[in-house]
């Protein structure tokens, strides 16, 4: 696979109304709705990039932080922010957009695994991908270090193998003197 991708070509922007079937007690988008929403956008971004059927290998994080009511426009907005070899990350940000009053909430995010599968649902190698805006490019160091705490706690990785975890927890060093400035 030598063609490398960039995020911005597996953007998928979805936009939906809440419908009352789709509410909580509340009046408020279900959770679990949500989550259906974001899968089907976050796995459409992945087939883009990878131009290849994908599954949903785990949902690594969401957040609900507003809730978005019935009768509310909510815009989905998905983009891989990872490729590794045959799985990539995919963020998914979440808007509550209100178009008479022009205001625009980001409600939710979530962060979504997916893998890249051949006709016989086996694991297939995916294109590499390049981040272009800094949003990007801390999404994209960010899922690194969630892969390997996700290797660590599976047991699949012990945690001193780990690259860019243990950067986080060590001492800084402090530079030790050369042998000119012992002269």
């Amino acid at each position: 696979m030598a063609k490398i991708k960039t995020a911005s070509e597996s953007l998928t922007i979805m936009t939906n109304i809440v419908l009352p079937n789709e509410t909580n007690s509340l009046r408020n988008l279900f959770g679990g709705e949500l989550l259906a929403k974001m899968d089907r956008c976050a796995s459409i971004s992945a087939a883009r990039h990878c131009e290849r059927r994908v599954v949903t290998a785990s949902v690594n994080h969401v957040s609900f932080n507003h809730p978005i009511p019935e009768g509310g426009v909510v815009v989905l907005e998905s983009k891989v922010s990872r490729a590794f070899s045959t799985s990539m990350e995919v963020y998914v940000d979440v808007w509550s957009d209100d178009p008479i009053n022009q205001k625009k909430i980001h409600t939710n995010s979530g962060i979504y695994t997916f893998v890249a599968v051949d006709e016989f649902n086996r694991p297939i190698p995916i294109p590499d991908m390049i981040p272009e805006t800094e949003e990007e490019k801390e999404r994209y160091a960010a899922a690194f270090r969630r892969k390997e705490l996700s290797l660590i706690l599976s047991g699949r990785m012990k945690p001193l193998e780990s690259v860019e975890l243990k950067k986080l927890f060590q001492e800084p060093q402090e530079p030790q003197p050369s042998k000119k400035d012992k002269k």
